[in-house]
């Protein structure tokens, strides 16, 4: 799926901590009924045969509803499930090493909270940027917080799109506006919603305008 920067503007990051009442693919639907526009698999403790397996039913899901789907960390994961792409961190396979192993179309994402690792992410080949957290993160409790005015640096300082990640709720998203985002990452605000979808068709809404702000 060749990647356009619409599809950052919702983009759901899955949270097995929250699977409860639905199964973790029956969130995914309902999050796509409700609107998101990409999709990445996270899985931190399932070994790698079902991560695939897992993930190949995710892709499938989400072709469905022509959303592309990103894998966590984990290339081969990516790789042997037909994903649509992967999203790395600073300290995960380098984005360089990423593009010279995949397909042209595959899509990279990168985090980034400096200028400069966004500058490097560019000029590897990264498609895109997650750029936090922005605020406290209920499922990164350490992470390094981006302010607003960096977030803005960060974004003018390069042509590949950004979405920001970190904490993002319907309580504080329009924060993010005019910070030259592309899209918002959230994870909790979708996935422990009592109506997935319901928050996702809101969120979308919210996104939209912070993306025109």
């Amino acid at each position: 799926m060749k990647f356009n920067k619409n599809m950052l503007l919702l983009y759901a990051v899955t949270d097995s901590a929250w699977v409860g009442k639905q199964t973790l693919l029956e969130q995914i639907e309902s999050a796509l009924k409700g609107g998101v526009t990409i999709v990445q698999l996270r899985e931190k403790k399932l070994d790698d045969e079902s991560f695939i397996e897992e993930a190949i039913k995710a892709k499938e899901l989400c072709h469905k509803y022509g959303v592309p789907l990103i894998i966590n960390d984990n290339l081969e994961v990516a790789l042997k499930s037909g994903a649509d792409g992967i999203h790395v961190g600073i300290e995960d396979i380098p984005v360089a090493e990423i593009r010279r192993k995949v397909p042209e179309d595959f899509i990279i994402g990168a985090t980034c909270k400096t200028v400069e690792q966004a500058q490097i992410a560019q000029s590897s080949g990264a498609d895109y940027m997650g750029v936090g957290a922005i605020f406290p993160s209920p499922t990164k409790t350490n992470a390094i917080r981006v302010t607003y005015d960096l977030l803005k640096e960060i974004c003018s300082s390069v042509s590949i799109p950004a979405v920001a990640i970190g904490g993002i709720s319907r309580e504080n998203l329009m924060e993010v506006a005019g910070g030259g985002i592309e899209g918002v990452a959230v994870v909790s605000a979708i996935f422990a919603a009592e109506d997935i979808q319901e928050a996702a068709k809101e969120l979308k809404e919210m996104a939209q305008a912070a993306v025109n702000s």
